[in-house]
């Protein structure tokens, strides 16, 4: 292979010759072979882009020559396409609060530039990813920056995703509106309700989610570019810090602004824990879901059969003809590696000292781990369970029937203690509330009939009464 040497403050290094990238990106290769990953092609490209604002913005500023920011637009154009994605060779998780990363792009885009330029990859002498690409510019707002605007764009796709969702909930929520179950508290024989009351629960919860992602989102289009090290703006001109904000709104067609305190915005990581949460809680609410549709299709015989998931693969390797809720599982686990990855956001925000949090590569590394992950999850649970879930009906009003927890309807009727000893004596004898009320005498069959209305009672209707023994017999 052929190399060339550059150096940096460190020392001298060789460099593949057909490299982009430089000394100060190779030596973080070096330094942090931590994850395997590189950094994600959303955060390269709003890297690309604030780059691209940030040469503009300095040629309006007069720091650079027109023709240095011309070929540092052309440059990160093309990275913003796609090309050169195998240039940023540092692993997504690194030391140095994101310097690495930050010089990956600008290495790569001086060296592009100077080509444009008619140069060579051999020197900096056209363009400098210091004094050039860099210009105005510090890691400290940079990388933060395009950690924004990375959940900007990755954001829409999960909202797009859960509403997707939202929209096959409801769909089943009408579908089972008739469909009379029996509700259960910690497991056990509740009151009627009906299935279609508890897919519209799961459609309320998923819009309430979809709600706080929306709210806590909009924060990200607030950033710290221009603040450079620690907010003061040290190294940039007089307009450069009123200007960039608005010539990356122009790049990206977003309305961003420039915090109110730039040392706010540099040194607190808070932000990300609001959204990270937000996705957390959206996770949760999904896994919640899935552990009831679990339940609900536990069977074929032994189990509460009230819904049947639709058939997705074998589910043993052993046990014929079985068949596991495979969408569910998948879907939980995603909501475990989520809340895994908050907590680190968490700790990693908490951990940030005096004017900059330098942990902020392995926060970006989860947040848009844990978007991705959700969105994915969001719409395999919609496509692959949601859509093809069918009501087993007359099981489920056969187990509400058969069920003591419609005892509860009758204690306005005849009081909690007869009520009770109803319920117990049904549970003992496995015989029907209804039997047993007869039996007694306690109250007669129309008002029998009256008071265990399952469909009324599923919609949480109770009879009116004037009096409580007006009834009794």
């Amino acid at each position: 292979m052929h190399t060339r040497i550059e150096s940096d403050s460190i020392g001298p290094l060789s460099i593949p010759n057909n490299a982009y990238y430089g000394v100060q990106t190779l030596r973080a290769k070096h330094n942090f072979s931590i994850s395997g990953e590189k950094l994600h092609l959303s955060f390269i490209k709003n890297l690309s882009v604030i780059k691209k604002a940030a040469a503009i913005t300095n040629f309006q500023e007069q720091n650079i020559s027109a023709d240095i920011a011309e070929a540092i637009c052309k440059a990160s154009d093309e990275i913003i396409s796609g090309k050169f994605q195998e240039e940023f060779i540092v692993d997504a998780i690194q030391g140095g609060a994101g310097t690495s990363a930050n010089m990956n792009i600008n290495e790569v885009l001086a060296h592009r530039a100077s080509e444009i330029l008619g140069g060579t990859k051999d020197t900096y002498d056209l363009v400098h990813p210091n004094d050039h690409v860099n210009c105005s510019q510090s890691t400290n707002d940079v990388f933060p920056t395009a950690g924004k605007l990375t959940v900007l764009e990755l954001m829409p796709h999960l909202i797009n995703n859960l509403s997707y969702l939202e929209n096959l909930l409801a769909q089943k929520a009408d579908e089972f509106s008739d469909v009379i179950k029996m509700g259960r508290t910690q497991l056990q024989d509740a009151v009627p309700t009906t299935l279609g009351r508890s897919f519209k629960a799961y459609q309320s919860a998923v819009c309430r989610g979809i709600h706080h992602l929306l709210t806590v989102t909009d924060e990200m289009h607030t950033l710290n570019i221009g603040g450079t090290a620690i907010g003061n703006g040290l190294n940039t001109s007089p307009g450069y810090s009123a200007t960039i904000v608005q010539n990356l709104a122009n790049e990206l067609k977003l309305p961003l602004k420039q915090a109110n305190d730039l040392y706010d915005a540099t040194q607190n990581a808070d932000s990300f824990v609001q959204v990270s949460g937000a996705v957390k809680t959206v996770a949760v609410i999904l896994s919640k879901m899935s552990n009831d549709l679990r339940l609900m299709s536990s069977s074929p015989k032994t189990g509460f059969g009230e819904i049947n998931l639709p058939d997705k693969q074998n589910g043993s390797s052993i046990m014929p003809g079985k068949v596991n809720p495979v969408i569910p599982e998948v879907v939980s686990q995603v909501a475990f590696q989520i809340i895994g990855n908050d907590v680190t956001i968490t700790m990693a925000a908490e951990s940030g000292q005096l004017e900059l949090n330098p942990f902020e590569p392995i926060i970006f590394r989860n947040l848009f781990s844990s978007i991705e992950l959700l969105t994915n999850a969001a719409l395999t649970l919609a496509d692959n369970c949601i859509a093809g879930i069918t009501a087993n009906r007359e099981h489920c009003l056969e187990q509400v029937e058969r069920s003591a927890g419609i005892a509860t309807a009758l204690c306005p009727f005849i009081g909690y203690k007869r009520a009770s000893e109803v319920a117990k004596e049904s549970l003992k004898t496995e015989i029907s509330i209804r039997t047993i009320l007869l039996e007694k005498d306690w109250l007669s069959k129309e008002k029998i009939d009256e008071i265990i209305d399952l469909k009324k009672l599923a919609e949480g209707i109770t009879p009116s009464i004037n009096h409580l023994h007006s009834i009794l017999t």
